[in-house]
C-alpha cells in the first residue's frame, strides 16, 4: 500500500517538474533570471533550502508550516491553528516580495492525515477571494517538525 502511494506521489512530482521545465523553456528563462529570496531572518534558521525563488515572473515559495515567526516551534491549538499560522507565514513571504494572495496561481497542500482535509480547507479558503488558485492536496506519512499541514505556493508578478 505505501509503495503504491509513494509511486503515485513520485509520478506527480515528476510530472510537475517536467511541466515546470517546459514552462520555463517556453518563456525563455535562463540562469540569469533566477533570484533566490532569503531574508536574514530566514537565513538565521539555518535551513537547507531557500524561502522563495523568483524565476522570471513567477515566485516559488518553499513549503510553509505552522511555526511561529522567527523559530521552528509549531503553534499550539491543533490543525486549524497550524493551518492559520501556515497561511500567515505564506502571507508574510508574499508581502515581503510585494505580492498578495490574489497573485497566487497554484498551491499544494500536504496533510499528515487526509481526514483533516475539511478542517484545513475551512481555514485555507478564508485567505482567497472569488478566484482561488489551482490546488492539489495529498496526505504524507510524515511532515517536517511533526507538522499536521504544509503548504507550498506559486505566485505570479
Amino acid at each position: 500500500m505505501y509503495q503504491a502511494a509513494f509511486q503515485r506521489a513520485l509520478q506527480k512530482v515528476c510530472r510537475n517538474v517536467v511541466c515546470l521545465s517546459l514552462l520555463l523553456m517556453a518563456n525563455g528563462v535562463s540562469a540569469v533570471d533566477i533570484e533566490f529570496k532569503n531574508p536574514e531572518s530566514f537565513k538565521k534558521l539555518g535551513l537547507p533550502f531557500s524561502q522563495a525563488v523568483r524565476v522570471g515572473d513567477l515566485l516559488f515559495l518553499s513549503g510553509q508550516l505552522g511555526n511561529a515567526p522567527g523559530g521552528l516551534g509549531l503553534v499550539a491549538g491543533g490543525v486549524e491553528a497550524e493551518t492559520r499560522q501556515t497561511m500567515e507565514n505564506i502571507k508574510a513571504v508574499l508581502e515581503s516580495n510585494d505580492l498578495g494572495f490574489d497573485r497566487v496561481v497554484k498551491c499544494t497542500l500536504f496533510l499528515a492525515d487526509i481526514k483533516e482535509w475539511p478542517a484545513v480547507n475551512d481555514v485555507y479558503k478564508t485567505y482567497f477571494g472569488e478566484n482561488p488558485p489551482a490546488r492539489s492536496a495529498l496526505a504524507a506519512s510524515g511532515l517536517a517538525l511533526g507538522a499536521r499541514v504544509e503548504i507550498e505556493c506559486i505566485a505570479a508578478y
